[in-house]
């Protein structure tokens, strides 16, 4: 193991201790926030070296960069897909994702829906909510979120779990503040199929402040692995 992959070790010990940091200010439990590992431009061997550490998480952006590389990732990891994803690319990643945490419009959840039908699953998604109305950004609009997650709810082979969201980074607190009080606020709803147990908020950059706003799964890339070297595809 080189002394790149070595650095995981540190990486992730310190990450833990944040995470329990900020859990225990605000009268939460570390063992409830998840860690992903997010593994754009990452090596497998890297990324193997976290899920040795206990990072059983794995979350992958690119459906092209993740067929190159699920061979030689651990089989004992989870893996969940967390980009920007195009009705066309469902079919690659159906069958190996346990999760699919960027949905955001009706058009996805219905292709992703008939490809696990066909495939005799049920998918996991999360809805992804634009909370800071960037124009950058992907995900749902908060005011058209309801209607997204009634009619993914109506779907046979959906499990529709939580929420997920990028806020902006300039006074992100503020937008982690009102995913919180959003995801609170559709639990309350007590829509029919949806379950609202995940809240995945929070990166390298701010996942200590989203674990006080509730966050049960952050994902974590540079934090974790290093600078990335975006000249790779």
């Amino acid at each position: 193991m080189t002394d790149a992959f070595g650095c995981v070790n540190d990486n992730l010990a310190a990450i833990r201790g944040n995470i329990a940091e900020a859990a225990d200010k605000c009268g939460r439990r570390p063992e409830d926030v998840r860690i992903m590992a997010v593994t754009k431009t990452v090596a497998p061997e890297a990324v193997n070296r976290a899920v040795e550490l206990g990072v059983g998480l794995l979350g992958e952006n690119r459906v092209q960069e993740f067929l190159s590389k699920q061979d030689a990732y651990d089989s004992s990891a989870e893996i969940h897909f967390i980009g920007h994803l195009q009705t066309n690319k469902v079919k690659d990643i159906i069958e190996p994702m346990s999760m699919i945490q960027s949905v955001d419009s009706v058009k996805l959840a219905q292709e992703i829906n008939r490809l696990a039908s066909a495939h005799n699953k049920t998918m996991d998604i999360l809805c992804e909510v634009n909370i800071g109305g960037e124009d950058s950004k992907s995900g749902i609009a908060p005011d058209s979120l309801t209607e997204l997650l009634e009619a993914a709810a109506s779907m046979e082979n959906l499990r529709v779990r939580g929420l997920m969201t990028i806020p902006p980074p300039a006074s992100g607190d503020i937008f982690l503040g009102r995913m919180e009080e959003l995801f609170h606020k559709v639990r309350d709803m007590n829509i029919r199929g949806v379950s609202m147990d995940v809240l995945s908020m929070g990166m390298t950059h701010d996942y200590t402040d989203a674990v006080k706003h509730g966050s049960t799964l952050v994902r974590i890339g540079t934090g974790l692995f290093g600078a990335r070297d975006y000249s790779k595809k």
